[in-house]
């Protein structure tokens, strides 16, 4: 069913796919939650060790602005990269020839149309970095909830 899918994947039901996930390169422990949409008209390349929140959509096509273009079909699809360990949070889009650096972390509801560093918190409509992760995450959790371990 997939281009390519690592050891340990986790796919919750329903999923959905234009192409039925051929496009998709799956690396090895990624979760994905219920209705994941992967819109595969080009190759969607997913790192090892991801999470995807519920209804999260990635999209590798589209169409024109040019209404000419529209009325006679045209459609394009470029390729997505997400790179290793990114969380996706709850109903985030990903837009076509996006790339998403390693740890990055995108909060829920999301239009994701350009691309995002590595190492990164960034949210939004559109997307946009809001901090990198640091040595503040070292200490919390989520917000201003404290990780109860010692180094």
């Amino acid at each position: 069913m997939f281009a390519e899918i690592g050891p340990d994947c986790h796919i919750e039901v329903p999923a959905h796919a234009t192409w039925g996930f051929h496009h998709v390169h799956m690396g090895k422990g990624i979760y994905c939650n219920s209705n994941f949409t992967a819109v595969d008209d080009a190759d969607i390349f997913i790192g090892d060790d991801c999470m995807f929140g519920p209804n999260v959509v990635i999209a590798t096509a589209g169409h024109p602005i040019l209404p000419i273009l529209r009325e006679h079909r045209y459609t394009y699809a470029i390729p997505v990269h997400i790179g290793c360990n990114v969380w996706i949070g709850s109903g985030v889009t990903i837009l076509p020839g996006v790339t998403v650096g390693d740890n990055t972390v995108i909060g829920a509801g999301a239009i994701v149309n350009k691309d995002l560093p590595p190492n990164v918190v960034a949210a939004g409509v559109p997307c946009k970095v809001l901090r990198p992760i640091g040595e503040r995450d070292k200490k919390l959790y989520s917000r201003n909830r404290k990780l109860d371990v010692t180094e």
